[in-house]
């Protein structure tokens, strides 16, 4: 789950890092409350869970004189289609330079993966791009608590000693808040030191109940409500819903849609043992996705038997065509449950994937 940004620097905060002087604004109304607690000139940030704000006009310079003004600006913009519910207003630094510094799983090695820059900022994408070796990497195993003094040399080069302490504090924010990546960018300096002028943590899903976090706002409604059923599911772009049974049996339904020029709505794994009840919330929490034209439905019948995954899919009663590949126990009784209520099913998964692509096209 990734947090906004004056939440990941409440977190840098209490783990040593310095963040500028800040407050956070729900509505216009509310800045007239601050406004005798901000400095002469500060930023105005939307806090919203996107890429390039400030490209897309969602980071502002302002005053006393004209703040309440750009917030309602800000209020009413729409960020890369998400709206500003709230605005983060801080002090406008004196920045002598600009560095960037983050820590992330490399999935890879199974290790953290601590990058440096001294070209920090807003263009850190093409740099990363089209001057890769400007980025300094150091791999470090999860195990150690802290950046060794030889790495951090390494990684620092010229920059300043006094960014140490902000990239070792990262690294413990890294491992305490069971992170997936912890940023900052800019990192930067000013005559009155460093400050995480940006920051951006994002969390393992796995890990929410152990941080304290009871609900994962990055997933949609369609998501939530897969979890509540215990589904394994993932919202995708395509026009082919998928429901499997079993993670490496779906994933391969994916990859036959993909290869047959096929783009898949969505991932939904029922797991082991889905009863008739369980199979008919699959295939409706699937078929409300408007962008589903068809369905398929490719299962093994181990201890899920093929009978009661067919009275689920008639028992759904969706829109949608529904294609369907059983296999295992109770095969034949399932296949004519559904080919008594006019349901396609065929032999073969590489069958049942082309059938549903020909179905969209």
């Amino acid at each position: 789950m990734k947090l906004l940004e004056y939440e990941a620097k409440a977190v840098f905060k209490e783990h040593g890092i310095p963040i500028p002087l800040g407050h956070i604004i729900k509505s216009p109304e509310e800045f007239s409350g601050i406004s005798g607690k901000l400095p002469s000139d500060f930023v105005m940030k939307a806090q919203v869970d996107v890429g390039g704000r400030g490209k897309a006009g969602g980071i502002l310079m302002a005053d006393r004189t004209k703040g309440e003004k750009i917030a309602r600006e800000l209020f009413a913009k729409t960020i890369r289609g998400i709206p500003v519910r709230e605005i983060l207003i801080e002090e406008r630094l004196e920045i002598v330079h600009e560095y960037y510094a983050s820590i992330a799983v490399d999935r890879s090695s199974k290790q953290a993966l601590i990058l440096f820059t001294e070209s920090g900022g807003v263009d850190i994408e093409t740099l990363a791009r089209e001057n890769p070796d400007a980025i300094r990497r150091a791999s470090i195993p999860l195990l150690m608590n802290r950046i060794p003094p030889f790495m951090m040399r390494t990684l620092l080069g010229s920059a300043p000693k006094e960014l140490g302490p902000v990239i070792q504090n990262l690294y413990r924010v890294f491992l305490s808040r069971d992170a997936l990546l912890a940023e900052i960018n800019p990192l930067v300096t000013t005559p009155d030191g460093p400050f995480a002028a940006d920051a951006k943590l994002i969390i393992d899903d796995n890990a929410l109940g152990r941080q304290g976090i009871t609900q994962n706002r990055d997933l949609t409604d369609r998501e939530r409500e897969a979890e509540r059923h215990g589904f394994s599911y993932v919202e995708l772009s395509g026009s082919i819903g998928v429901i499997g049974n079993g993670a490496g049996l779906t994933m391969a339904t994916l990859d036959l849609i993909e290869y047959y020029h096929g783009k898949a709505a969505n991932f939904l794994d029922v797991g082991g043992g889905a009863d008739q009840e369980r199979v008919m919330h699959a295939v409706r929490l699937v078929a409300a996705d408007p962008s589903v034209k068809v369905i398929v439905v490719n299962l093994l019948g181990g201890i899920t038997r093929c009978d009661d995954v067919a009275r689920g899919i008639i028992s759904a009663d969706i829109n949608q065509p529904v294609i369907v590949r059983l296999a295992g126990t109770n095969e034949d009784e399932g296949q004519k449950i559904l080919a008594g209520h006019g349901y396609r099913m065929l032999d073969s998964m590489e069958a049942a994937v082309r059938a549903a692509v020909e179905a969209v096209q």
